[in-house]
């Protein structure tokens, strides 16, 4: 039987998201729901897919398909493409399965041209308003299927306005419209070379292509890769009848939510133009009114509104993104879908559902992104610093939270101010666009002039944490020569400023910030994810104060402490840095002498944080040059401080350096060479085990491990000097502890010969960022110099780096668990690289059965929610 790639939207409904994609499937299941949706089909995911299959071309049978559904489309709706008496005009939308605001693209009044427009407004009496489609559509099509960018028609826009002397679009009369459609397609002419199509047919062939090209343009993919959505997804693409919000008074357009997106709160939360089209609202080109006061404006059309969101909220049992448009007083909906919302606002909601019994608790678990967390454990204004401030001016408040930065004004100096130079930056713009989400993304906080709250900036924003100020009308801004002013004051590009989220709030100046609690629904969920969840979860902790954050934060132990970031610290480095120019045992030993009561006293410190929470400690790790200085003016200095000749430390630091460090003289490697380190730390780590369990009777049982193991024999070796000193001390001191050796599994072939590791070691733990760099062959600090090649040609889907490769390190991963556990039934697995906050990362660690997950203590809460998830997922 062929595949059918069109679907009228009575023939779908909610449980095909899959094949329909998100939209296509709500509109379905809308239409089902007896509710006032315009007609139309849906272009399946699997056309998309058949798309890149064929070399990026819609195949003969599947534009033979879409034709013979344009014929039912007219069968339905009485109208005909390209008819003068009754024309058909569509828009065309995409529609993945996963929601992806803003990402990809959208055409409509597609059917217009220059005859139909003619008729068309005739036939409505109105030309103003035909015309206005008609220069929308060639502004949009330009923009979308020829790829001729909007700046240009922006500007013929703003010129005809700035002759006119209006300054609003409204104000532009049918023949400056008319104008302006005339010089959208000279523009187009120029650009493009050839006249703009006036056959619907090609025109919807074309814009199907479009969105179907958009699935793969910088910004989705960017966004698949920060949501774990697969490339091989697809996006469908939904023609529906055209309905008009710009036909007069009595016509609009507007976004809603069944709760606030901000808070939560139960009380429908919305905006609404009168005499607009959709895009006007969520591109934040005009600032809209309040849903609320559309009662007065239309009290039947928000009567009947609020009835529909009511039956939409108890039918997905979750809260409502909708979009909705008033032709000539006639309410239509668009668009519903599960609404984006804040970290707070999802936890509120959660617990809410909950309570009023439309959710159980495992549905609420799972209707918490695990990521969204991240927005909850940043700062906010420190309460005494913002009392102190006064603001300059005040927007929207639309995504809470503090933010805090040096101004910049476009998405790439964004990016560059916070990667490459480590600022923490808050974007200006008049108003933002999906081009600039990765701007976004790297942006403490995001301030525009324009747009509301339901505006691309808002609504992106709260998808990820981001603290957002819009609609800020009092802002002047230039953003060609990069400054701006507000409140009399003049800010340049790198001045401070502070954006409150949460009050709309603007300050002219750095306002400090301070940490983030869990209490209220955050803890309720928490609670309700630890009684679901079977994986430990443990941090990444190298000193008493973050180890004190994690466990506040829910932390169930240390999984990775790194002792050489003790080591770099300005009261130990010297003796660290007299242990590697020691040219005997003896001297090195004196030296390493001098940093054990530093050792030690950490150690306490960690272990009184964590109570009776394992710690597991790995010892040195890193090459030994790091410790050293490199230019010869800081050579000298320092051979001056340690009483040596320039020459003995140059000879030092030349005999140390390697071709490729990471792979070099390090880990265990050097323990091998120098037991003597091993010796101080493993008696630093007991000792210190000993003195808090005599001070406060804490039983402290200490996991030792020994890092870049790839053959047995080395941690044999390794383990016989751990072993005889711990003896040693507890001999020496009297008591008898519990300690366990284990090792960090991140070479390769430690994975391959688990079984015989596992012989000495009582404990794996996966390294999987050294793992992950030696399996692909490349380095972590280096990658991302190509790696974006990788993500634009579809090689790799995101950063190894950040999502675990489930197929090859998975596999060694997988593979070293089976092994270990076969020599050691009752080992102890767990993983301590930056994977181990990762949600997709943690579901593989509890598919594999590891015993637990560390991560850095922010990401605790996050790894806590997805141990919950990967639960209830794979039931």
């Amino acid at each position: 039987m062929a595949t059918k790639y069109v679907y009228l939207f009575s023939e779908g409904n909610a449980s095909m998201r899959n094949l329909l994609g998100g939209k296509g499937a709500n509109l379905a299941e809308m239409i089902g729901l007896g509710m006032p949706v315009p007609f139309g089909f849906t272009v399946t995911t699997e056309a998309c897919t058949r798309y890149y299959e064929d070399g990026e071309r819609i195949s003969p049978e599947i534009e033979a398909e879409i034709y013979e559904y344009i014929g039912k489309l007219e069968a339905h709706t009485g109208k005909k493409f390209g008819d003068l008496e009754n024309p058909l005009l569509v828009s065309v939308r995409s529609g993945a399965r996963a929601s992806m605001p803003g990402m990809m693209d959208t055409i409509l009044n597609l059917g217009l041209n220059d005859e139909v427009v003619e008729s068309f407004a005739k036939k409505t009496n109105n030309p103003r308003f035909a015309y206005d489609s008609y220069r929308r559509f060639i502004q949009m099509y330009s923009d979308v299927v020829m790829e001729v960018g909007k700046k240009y028609f922006e500007t013929l826009i703003d010129e005809l306005k700035e002759r006119k002397g209006v300054t609003l679009d409204t104000e532009l009369t049918a023949d400056d419209l008319k104008y302006l459609a005339e010089q959208f397609k000279a523009e187009y002419k120029a650009k493009i070379g050839e006249d703009f199509p006036s056959d619907p047919k090609q025109q919807l062939m074309g814009a199907i292509r479009a969105v179907f090209r958009s699935w793969n343009n910088d910004r989705a993919i960017y966004y698949r890769r920060m949501n774990d959505i697969p490339a091989s997804w697809g996006t469908a693409v939904n023609v529906q009848m055209m309905v008009f919000g710009n036909t007069g008074d009595t016509s609009g357009t507007g976004v809603a939510f069944t709760r606030n997106p901000a808070t939560g709160e139960k009380a429908l939360f919305g905006e609404f133009l009168m005499n607009a089209q959709g895009e006007d609202v969520v591109a934040g080109v005009r600032t809209p009114q309040k849903i609320e006061q559309l009662k007065a404006v239309m009290p039947e059309a928000y009567d009947q509104f609020v009835e529909i969101c009511g039956k939409l909220e108890a039918h997905y049992r979750d809260m409502q993104d909708m979009e909705f448009t008033i032709e000539e007083g006639k309410l239509y909906m668009l668009q519903t879908r599960s609404g984006k919302r804040t970290a707070a606002a999802a936890l509120k909601i959660a617990c809410d559902l909950v309570d009023e019994g439309m959710r159980s608790i495992e549905e609420a678990v799972l209707m918490v992104d695990p990521k969204q967390l991240d927005a909850l454990l940043h700062p906010t204004f420190d309460a005494a610093a913002i009392k102190s401030a006064k603001p300059i001016g005040q927007g929207l408040a639309a995504s809470p939270g503090a933010a805090c930065g040096r101004v910049v004004f476009t998405a790439e100096d964004a990016t560059q101010w916070a990667v490459e130079r480590g600022e923490k930056v808050v974007l200006v713009r008049l108003e933002t666009s999906p081009e600039d989400i990765e701007g976004m993304f790297h942006s403490q906080g995001i301030l525009t002039v324009r747009g509301g709250m339901t505006s691309h900036a808002a609504v992106v924003a709260r998808g990820m944490g981001a603290c957002c100020v819009s609609g800020c009308g009092d802002i002047k801004i230039d953003e060609e020569n990069k400054r701006f002013e507000l409140g009399g004051q003049v800010f340049n590009e790198g001045d401070w400023i502070s954006i409150d989220g949460s009050t709309g709030y603007i300050y002219g100046e750095a306002v400090n910030t301070v940490e983030a609690a869990i209490s209220g629904d955050f803890e309720r969920l928490m609670r309700w994810a630890d009684s679901i969840r079977t994986l430990k979860v443990r941090t990444n902790a190298d000193n008493p104060r973050d180890a004190a954050v994690a466990v506040k934060f829910g932390a169930e132990g240390i999984g990775l402490c790194r002792t050489e970031h003790m080591f770099f610290e300005e009261d130990r480095i010297p003796a660290v840095r007299e242990m590697i120019v020691a040219d005997n045992v003896e001297a090195r030993k004196k030296a390493l002498e001098k940093l054990l009561p530093m050792q030690r006293s950490d150690f306490e410190g960690i272990y009184m944080a964590m109570e009776e929470r394992p710690v597991t400690i790995r010892f040195l790790d890193p090459p030994l040059h790091e410790f050293l200085p490199h230019k010869d003016e800081e050579i000298a200095a320092l051979a001056k401080d340690m009483g040596l000749t320039f020459e003995q430390l140059k000879a030092t630091v030349n005999g140390l350096h390697e071709f490729n460090p990471m792979m070099g003289h390090r880990g265990c490697r050097l323990t091998v060479t120098y037991p003597e380190i091993a010796q101080m730390q493993t008696r630093a780590v007991i000792e210190a085990a000993i003195n808090v369990r005599q001070r406060t009777g804490l039983n402290i049982v200490p996991e030792i491990m020994i890092p870049l193991v790839g053959e047995v024999k080395e941690l044999a070796y390794v383990k016989e000097f751990v072993d005889a000193t711990a003896r040693q001390v507890m001999e020496e001191m009297g008591v008898e502890i519990e300690y366990l050796v284990g090792t960090m599994i991140e070479i390769p072939r430690a994975a391959l010969t688990a079984d015989c590791v596992a012989k000495q070691a009582e404990f794996f733990s996966f390294g999987t960022n050294d793992l992950t760099q030696m399996t692909f062959g490349f380095s972590r600090d280096d990658a991302g110099k190509f790696l974006s090649a990788y993500y634009e040609k579809g090689i790799y889907e995101s950063d190894p780096f950040a999502r675990l490769d489930q197929t090859g390190v998975g596999k060694l991963v997988e593979m070293a668990a089976d092994l270990g556990r076969k020599t050691r039934p009752n080992i102890k697995l767990g993983i301590c690289g930056e994977h181990g906050g990762d949600p997709s990362s943690i579901d593989f660690c509890y598919k594999v059965g590891l015993d637990y997950v560390s991560c850095s203590p922010y990401r605790v809460p996050i790894a806590r929610l997805a141990a919950a998830h990967a639960v209830l997922k794979n039931r």
